[in-house]
């Protein structure tokens, strides 16, 4: 079997974990430790936190997408998809390199997305761009993290934190979604949504086509 190849190592910020980018052949991984955040061979889940999320938005015209997290592109590409010509996407990607490594190495992966006109790409945190909007997001999909429980960087807890919820739906407009990923499920978690007011679905989708692992997609929606 072809070994694999470390392309390039880069520091999340705010924090002492370093990401790496490998590749075997056509086949991308990024890695923190030795975990395996993200893989290029699996994307159903991603995809799913997309077209799941776009699905309550039906018959909205100017959908304005805010998506944390760029990783490998999966999730913006199935919003490209699913959304019309008159919506607006930000991505909020905290890690500058993996924006360069969209752009460098995984540039075939991400064909014309970056450089699509509904798109503008945001180096920072989403916790920023959350607290930064006020009823102007028709969604919010999260993929910063494994799940609620941080593991990249111990930041990311305060967005599944009551107040961080609190946020995100201030942030959503009336009938707004916000929809999180994660490796596993988390009892917790739905019990903090509910708790702040979000109409609360639980969706386990397969990382790859039907036998891949089940990962969670949390649909919350803000009522009004």
């Amino acid at each position: 079997m072809q070994p694999w190849e470390l392309l390039d190592e880069a520091n999340i910020p705010g924090s002492g974990e370093t990401l790496r980018l490998k590749r075997r052949g056509r086949e991308y991984s990024i890695m923190l430790g030795p975990n395996e955040l993200m893989n290029s061979r699996l994307s159903g889940s991603e995809k799913a936190l997309a077209t799941l999320s776009l699905e309550k938005l039906e018959g909205r015209q100017s959908q304005h997408i805010l998506i944390g997290g760029l990783g490998m592109g999966f999730t913006l590409r199935a919003a490209l998809e699913a959304a019309g010509d008159a919506a607006r996407i930000t991505v909020a990607e905290l890690v500058p390199a993996v924006i360069a490594w969209a752009r460098g190495p995984m540039a075939d992966l991400h064909g014309t997305s970056l450089s699509d006109p509904r798109v503008t790409i945001s180096e920072g945190d989403v916790g920023a761009a959350i607290r930064a909007e006020k009823a102007g997001y028709d969604a919010i999909l999260l993929d910063v993290d494994n799940g609620p429980d941080g593991l990249s960087r111990p930041d990311n807890d305060a967005l599944y934190s009551a107040r961080g919820l609190g946020e995100a739906k201030a942030a959503l407009t009336p009938g707004g979604v916000l929809a999180v990923w994660s490796s596993a499920p988390d009892a917790a978690f739905t019990r903090r949504l509910k708790q702040a007011g979000f109409m609360t679905e639980e969706k386990p989708v397969r990382a790859h086509g039907k036998s891949g692992a089940r990962h969670m997609i949390w649909l919350a929606t803000r009522q009004g």
